[in-house]
């Protein structure tokens, strides 16, 4: 069956766009239900300790508080830490909040007040007055170096360091250029728009409906099973819109556990809503310490190669994310070692964030690169093209494509990098000077095991289901382009349910893999729906198809046509009559090819080129250009393509620039818990953004050709405004993000 592509590859408004700007979108805080009841977290005053005592005489006594939950009154759950590890879980013991009295990190939740409203519970919690036996925090990861470690236990998904190859520490001492620096990453937090929520409607009987702020409702479902005892059939997660995750919705987070804990208990619906305070009070990107030591020939080609990495982690979990691999396969070098540990301190267990590792691990490597490209002399467009890498030396093996040469190229000329004066602080606007920097950005491309249904009636609409998450990315709205090409419909005849655990299940929303797993298990539901009614068509008395094949026609305006003749054909109403059906529906489930990812790696990447302003007295920077061009495979629809490359550009500025969880170690907690003082970037920080998507044909990848999107529009991002940085002030600063006090001191 042949089937053009009249809506894949084209700029498409987002089908979801109306239902969000005029309010009809309902997110997880928003959904109601009969006698729906309140709860407020109270969180822990200290980071390490213990609750001596927690009186909540006063709160209970408030006129329309239900009920207070601590550690001496909680309802029992599950024992086993095993029963508490959701689908993306790090090894480790998983935090249980009010578990008891201990208080590992600061802000960890101590108290849930109930209330008939939002405001008396808030009002309660005010009221709870808790003791503590108080110990000084450790939460210096620069203190707690010396005694990093090797996780034992590796996290299901996150691939370790490849084993050494070559002889690195030999090479490096018999190269004739040597650099050998270290580089910081801060701890960010996600912050989306949406706050952490869960509205649980209690059915009876101990059944359940959750609206939970998620980036996968199976997980929450599987989550609440495990933890509570229930069975799949009487726990139904129902997530239609998530207003921003970034990855801090991928696990659940403890109010769905408190949420669902008091609506068993009172037998009746809760909500409960984490304040923006309290958003600073669970994962977020690991603080990182890293060092990267090349040696090179005096060209500029890579000899030796090495990449630490040391980030922080919980008492109670070792988090994991890839943070020194991506130096062993995005460069030639045939001597590479990679070594990435873990330090314990009193924190919450930090959680993916946007492209997790490639973030930290690519600007210390992008900065090696550029400080390289200065001791030799080399153009640093030119000393990454001097080690292009054609293979995954990391892993040996062939890439299924990759297009990074042309995404220099392109980018380049876009930019006009040939103008660019090598000379630090050797080009100026007025007052301002001017930088110039580049950076390469690589991300995995992976595709999951995934289910989708898809349903036609005979009025030529088409309904397609599954239960991923759309996170704002765009996912409605390429999944019914991709319907619509499959059965020759018109866009506005097909709609898209998501979120929900009734509907055929898909993975979690995250690492930029549901374009290729629910796009691929739509269209082979898709074409599952135009088998059957293709034979329907064919059996039709004096049917114009009867001799047809299948792989001999199209779909299109609502009808079955031979491609040799098009003037044969039969309408979609009239195939369901002569097979006296009233719909055509089918459920498919698509995997990855095993024995492709055994013989290919499948990345994407990106070539970033960005261009600073820098006033010199006060060192104030403005990114006024961004040039991002992207090696992803095909495009699904050009606009929302393009608005995932934006929003990880700006998220790139953000980590250059302004965010950063400042922790006060003698108190063991996060002091710019609020978004008045954790600086992200606003309009008035964003300039020019210029998005290239580079032709790419991969044909091993997935079975749309497609590699994902969300993540590699932030990978290198941070590192080209770095290094554009150096070429402004001559100042290299290896420390994110990068402020003022740094550039003036």
């Amino acid at each position: 069956m042949a089937t053009p592509s009249h809506y894949v590859g084209t700029a498409r408004s987002r089908l979801d766009g109306p239902a969000k700007v005029t309010g009809a979108a309902k997110y997880a805080a928003e959904f109601t239900a009969p006698d729906l009841a309140h709860g407020v977290v109270v969180s822990s005053a200290i980071a390490k300790g213990r609750i001596t005592a927690i009186d909540t005489t006063a709160a209970e006594a408030v006129p329309g508080v239900i009920k207070v939950f601590t550690h001496e009154n909680r309802p029992r759950t599950a024992w086993l830490d095993y029963n508490y590890r959701d689908q993306v879980a790090p090894p480790g013991s998983p935090f249980r909040a009010l578990n008891g009295p201990e208080i590992v990190y600061g802000g960890q939740p101590v108290a849930l007040v109930v209330a008939e409203s939002f405001e008396l519970a808030r009002h309660g919690a005010s009221l709870v007055k808790v003791t503590y036996a108080e110990e000084v925090p450790n939460t210096d990861l620069a203190k707690n170096r010396d005694a990093a470690y090797v996780p034992p236990k590796k996290r299901s998904g996150i691939k370790p360091p490849p084993d050494p190859r070559g002889d690195a520490a030999g090479a490096y001492d018999a190269a004739p250029i040597q650099l050998r620096h270290e580089y910081k990453q801060a701890i960010e937090h996600h912050n989306p728009m949406e706050p952490h929520a869960s509205t649980v409607v209690y059915e009876g009987k101990g059944k359940l409906t959750i609206h939970d702020k998620i980036q996968g409702v199976n997980n929450t479902q599987g989550y609440v099973c495990s933890v509570f005892d229930l069975k799949p059939d009487d726990v139904r997660v129902i997530t239609p819109y998530v207003g921003g995750g970034f990855g801090s919705g991928l696990r659940p987070q403890y109010q769905l556990y408190l949420a669902v804990s008091a609506a068993l208990d009172l037998e009746r619906s809760v909500r409960v809503v984490l304040t923006r305070d309290q958003m600073f009070t669970f994962g977020y990107r690991p603080e990182t310490y890293q060092t990267v030591a090349l040696g090179a020939d005096k060209d500029g080609r890579l000899q030796a190669l090495t990449h630490d990495a040391v980030a922080g982690t919980s008492t109670f979990e070792d988090y994991q994310e890839a943070v020194v691999n991506w130096s062993g396969l995005l460069y030639h070098c045939p001597n590479v070692t990679l070594d990435y540990k873990l330090a314990k301190i009193d924190t919450y267990t930090p959680s993916d964030m946007r492209a997790p590792g490639a973030v930290t691990g690519i600007f210390a490597l992008e900065s090696a690169m550029d400080e390289l490209a200065y001791a030799t002399g080399v153009d640093p467009l030119e000393l990454r093209l001097r080690n292009y890498a054609e293979r995954d030396e990391g892993e040996g093996k062939d890439f299924t494509s990759k297009a990074l040469r042309a995404a220099y190229e392109q980018g380049a000329q876009r930019f006009g990098w040939s103008k660019r004066k090598a000379e630090p602080r050797s080009m100026r606007d007025g007052r301002e000077l001017v930088g110039w920097g580049m950076a390469t950005g690589v991300w995995e491309a992976m595709m999951m095991q995934s289910s989708a249904s898809a349903t036609l009636t005979p009025d030529g609409k088409l309904e397609l289901a599954c239960s991923t998450a759309d996170l704002g990315t765009g996912t409605y709205t390429i999944l019914a382009q991709i319907g619509a090409d499959a059965l020759g419909l018109d866009l506005d005849h097909v709609t898209t349910r998501l979120g929900d655990t009734a509907l055929p299940e898909a993975p979690l929303a995250g690492g930029s893999w549901t374009a290729a797993s629910s796009g691929a298990a739509v269209q082979a539901a898709c074409r599952t729906v135009a088998e059957k009614l293709f034979g329907y068509a064919r059996g039709m008395a004096d049917s114009p198809l009867a001799n047809a094949d299948f792989a001999h026609v199209t779909f299109a305006g609502g009808e079955i046509r031979l491609q040799s003749d098009p003037a044969r054909k039969v309408g979609i109403a009239a195939a369901m009559r002569a097979g006296g059906v009233e719909r055509v529906e089918a459920t498919e489930t698509v995997k990855p090819s095993m024995l492709t990812n055994m013989r290919f790696s499948a990345y994407t990447h990106s070539a970033v080129f960005a261009e600073v302003k820098i006033d010199e007295d006060l060192g104030v920077v403005r990114v006024t250009r961004v040039v991002s061009a992207i090696a992803a495979g095909k495009i699904l629809n050009l606009k929302t393509a393009r608005s995932q490359i934006l929003g990880g550009v700006v998220m790139g500025i953000g980590a250059a620039l302004e965010e950063e969880s400042m922790l006060d170690h003698t108190l063991g907690r996060i002091m710019n818990h609020n978004l008045g003082e954790y600086h992200v970037p606003v309009n008035a920080d964003i300039h020019d953004i210029d998005v290239i998507f580079v032709d790419e044909h991969d044909d091993k990848v997935s079975p749309l050709g497609v590699k994902g999107l969300g993540e590699i529009g932030i990978v290198g991002a941070a590192a080209a405004v770095a290094n554009a940085v150096f070429h402004a002030t001559g100042k290299r600063i290896r420390e994110l993000p990068i402020t003022i006090d740094k550039i003036i001191a």
